[in-house]
């Protein structure tokens, strides 16, 4: 797993952040006010899980004026989901492989 994986999938591990991102992604640019006005922790949380987010590379900002704006970056999830597929697939194989040699070995006398 690369390190950008690592950030993805450590940013997703909280519900807090997976709620920004939900809201991000279905409303469009969003500022830190407006997302704390939906979710119930304060603004100064919020901007923790953005920078947090930001680091994982799942938002940009965006200058508005004297706002920022928050949007999100879905490539990062794309690497995620690819990682996650390749472990379920190894572990797929494992079972099966598991499973063929349980079928064909003689139970003990």
């Amino acid at each position: 797993m690369s390190r950008s994986t690592d950030h993805v999938v450590a940013a997703l591990g909280d519900p807090t952040r997976r709620a920004v991102l939900a809201l991000v992604g279905q409303r469009g640019p969003l500022t830190a006010s407006e997302l704390a006005e939906r979710l119930p922790v304060s603004r100064q949380a919020v901007m923790k899980h953005l920078d947090l987010l930001r680091t994982a590379g799942l938002v940009a900002s965006e200058k508005d004026g004297r706002a920022v704006r928050y949007v999100l970056r879905a490539e990062p999830l794309d690497d995620a989901a690819a990682w996650m597929a390749d472990v379920g697939s190894a572990w797929d194989r494992r079972l099966d492989a598991l499973s063929r040699r349980a079928k064909t070995s003689t139970p003990p006398p």
